[in-house]
């Protein structure tokens, strides 16, 4: 075989360089083009009765709706390197005041949405193609340092954004609109708008419901942004009380929702956090690890101890079993529920309860401070540690309840975070989802304040969060005299209007 010409071999290393210089050049474009997008490639724009924030992001491809803290929607609507996110950020009180009180703004809110919508994405479509040119031709300009090269990267970085659109246009679904995917509470988003196939055939009970989703987020983020401060306390601990998830998926995506919405310190979970305890409901228990706070749990009476080791293994998670932990400064003991009885009509008596609490209340004695929390799962345990404790927290009778004790200690009792998991189906009417923000003192570990999140059962579209302010001579304890409440009724949010469709 003959041996290349010298010409030849010239050419092949001209041809190399080519080759190289055009792909340096490429690779700095497209870092220019990623970095203009995601420093420039977003507009803050209203759409309806909300302020949201939409941005293209190179992520590939489709559209993501993420509605804090309910969860979010996506489409696969076309392909490409770009995906298009709408973030509702919060509810303008006045255009959402408007919305409320005046039907004839209610009737034309699906309109309104989508003009609002399509000319924010037509705004952040042309910022987005103008960002990735010019970081492109600056990324060129820096990184090459020849006078030609800006004028090349204009032409590559104007090619991509052109390529990308083309892939877009031409990969276009539109027929996925009708077959969004949900995560997060909007999980039951098809129970309360209809599927798809109802949604084509009657698009006007369609629109109605599209309404009502609008007005329940508006009246939802309302009251989040009306909320009194907790107690005065800027610098308040903030921590999430939960019980008797019963493995409901729904409510540990409402725990994820709220840790991150609120911003809690620490999920406090009182137990039940299983059904039956058994081997293969324990695979769930992962979601305590995802959460990126600590999680205190003490074992309920439906929860084995395979459970709780496995809840025990979690990163952030800590088992109370007669013990103590510290969060955010604040001291927190706990008990574990006695009993195994997930059989609804087992019952191994009253006298374990009480021998439960008088246990944890003999190890909380002989601490240097007294706890700002004690963790049990059944309301009976707290019974011997009124006076020893200002806080307990409990669950298991799936009924939210706060009771000041003989002894001053307040009880909190939660209902049912699972919304009592597959036994609300046994009953007539579904449980609601309920869970508890706590704001304390950080430096007293007194109660200030207190958010009562409540959602609708199975089918139920209700959101209500009720704010309680506690007096400051509530968090005595031993004084035995329940104080007089100084504050006003909690704010509830105002009930939705029933989806149709």
């Amino acid at each position: 075989m003959s041996e290349p010409s010298t010409t030849t071999r010239p050419r092949l290393r001209a041809a190399a360089r080519g080759v190289g210089r055009w792909a340096v050049r490429l690779a700095v474009v497209l870092a220019g083009a990623w970095l203009g997008i995601l420093l420039l490639g977003r507009v803050s724009a209203p759409i309806g009765p909300f302020d949201a924030t939409v941005a293209f992001r190179p992520l590939g491809g489709g559209a993501a709706l993420d509605i804090p803290p309910l969860g979010a929607l996506q489409v696969d609507a076309y392909d490409g390197p770009l995906r298009l996110e709408i973030q509702l950020s919060r509810v303008d009180e006045i255009r959402a005041t408007q919305l409320a009180t005046d039907p004839t703004k209610l009737d034309g809110v699906v309109d309104q949405v989508s003009a609002d919508l399509r000319d924010a994405v037509e705004r952040v479509a042309w910022l987005t193609a103008l960002a990735a040119v010019g970081g492109g031709t600056v990324a060129a300009l820096l990184v090459l340092r020849r006078r030609r090269e800006p004028l090349i990267a204009l032409g590559l970085s104007t090619a991509l954004v052109a390529a990308t659109g083309g892939v877009a246009a031409a990969t276009w679904r539109p027929e996925a609109l009708s077959r969004p995917t949900y995560t997060g509470l909007l999980v039951n988003a098809n129970s309360l708008i209809g599927s798809a196939q109802d949604i084509v055939a009657r698009f006007d009970a369609y629109r109605a419901s599209l309404e009502d989703l609008v007005t329940n987020v508006s009246s939802l983020y309302s009251t989040l942004s009306t909320l009194p401060p907790p107690g005065g306390a800027d610098d308040s601990v903030a921590v999430l009380h939960v019980s008797d998830i019963h493995l409901n998926p729904a409510g540990f995506d409402l725990v994820q929702q709220v840790v991150t919405q609120f911003d809690v310190d620490g999920v406090l979970d009182t137990g039940d956090i299983t059904d039956w305890g058994s081997q293969p409901e324990n695979g769930l228990i992962s979601a305590v690890g995802a959460l990126d706070v600590p999680y205190v749990y003490t074992r309920g009476n439906h929860d084995s101890t395979v459970t709780a080791q496995l809840v025990a293994a979690q990163p952030n998670a800590t088992v109370l079993d007669d013990s103590a932990v510290t969060v955010a400064g604040l001291t927190i003991v706990g008990a574990p529920d006695p009993r195994f009885t997930p059989d609804q009509n087992a019952d191994d008596g009253i006298e374990t309860l009480e021998e439960s609490g008088e246990g944890l209340a003999e190890f909380v004695e002989p601490l240097p401070e007294t706890p700002a929390i004690a963790m049990v799962h059944d309301p009976e345990q707290a019974l011997p540690l009124d006076g020893v404790v200002p806080l307990v927290l409990a669950g298991h009778t799936h009924e939210r309840e706060v009771t000041r004790l003989d002894g001053g200690t307040l009880l909190m009792v939660q209902g049912s975070t699972g919304g009592a998991g597959l036994r609300a189906l046994q009953g007539e009417f579904p449980e609601p989802l309920t869970c508890t923000v706590l704001y304390l003192n950080p430096r007293t570990g007194a109660l200030t304040a207190y958010d009562e999140i409540t959602l609708g059962g199975l089918g139920q579209t209700e959101v209500t969060i009720e704010r309680e302010v506690v007096p400051a001579a509530a968090t005595a304890v031993g004084d035995g005299v329940p104080p007089t409440p100084t504050t006003p009724a909690p704010t509830p949010l105002p009930a939705p209007a029933s989806p149709t469709g």
